[in-house]
């Protein structure tokens, strides 16, 4: 309990817009909470799921690939599968690098999804400290000009430790939520950047299986050309 005291006297010292930067303190750990769990689980099944298909990729085995994308609903997944889906139908490289990108902004919304709501709730934590700040400071010069002279230093202190302590919550609640945000958009473009990464080598795989084709039925013709 005597851990707890000095808590709920700063907070309760710090006037009433210490509830408004509470709240904002706790949207901000279940935003940040779910979008941790959320990354962190995408991230799993990406790997799982290119460490079952990667094999495939670079052997130029496109059927058993498209076997596993299409049974799977992991982000890689999805953006293989929309090349793989092509990859039989048409030919040209450029085709099959256009449906992949046009996946890939689909999917990455979805992994940028609510975390830019952390940036604004440090900056309202920080206005809101500040808000308490003049809120405090109006408190005391009132105190100041209207109360009895025996009471004014009591009411300024009280007033001022209102501006203080509602500045420095504000300040406590918004420096970790920009840190967060931070550690979570790293997570997002390591996530982005992975499927960009696997993109480029379904397509790499993609050109040397065709160019392997084109070799091939080049050396066909120069046989019959020459048994001719």
């Amino acid at each position: 309990m005597e851990f707890f005291y000095p808590i709920v006297k700063f907070f309760t010292a710090g006037g009433a817009y210490m509830f408004p930067i509470l709240l904002v303190g706790a949207v901000a750990i279940a935003i940040a909470i779910e979008r941790y769990i959320t990354l962190a689980m995408m991230s799993a099944r990406n790997r799982r799921t290119w460490s079952r298909v990667e094999p495939a990729l670079t052997s130029g085995d496109f059927d058993k690939a498209r076997e596993l994308t299409s049974k799977d609903d992991s982000p890689i997944a999805r953006v293989l599968n929309m090349g793989l889906a092509l990859q039989g139908a048409v030919r040209r490289r450029d085709d099959v690098e256009k449906a992949i990108q046009e996946s890939m902004m689909e999917i990455v919304p979805q992994l940028e999804k609510r975390t830019h709501y952390l940036a604004t709730a440090a900056n309202v934590a920080t206005l809101l400290g500040l808000l308490g700040t003049v809120s405090g400071l109006i408190h005391s010069f009132a105190a100041v000009a209207t109360v009895n002279p025996a009471e004014k230093a009591n009411l300024l202190s009280a007033s001022i430790s209102e501006a203080m302590n509602c500045t420095a919550f504000g300040l406590m609640t918004a420096v970790p939520i920009l840190v967060v945000h931070a550690f979570l958009q790293s997570k997002t473009q390591g996530l982005s950047d992975g499927l960009e990464t696997a993109a480029i080598r379904f397509l790499n795989a993609l050109s040397a299986r065709q160019a392997a084709r084109a070799e091939s039925r080049l050396e066909l013709v120069q046989k019959s050309a020459s048994a001719a």
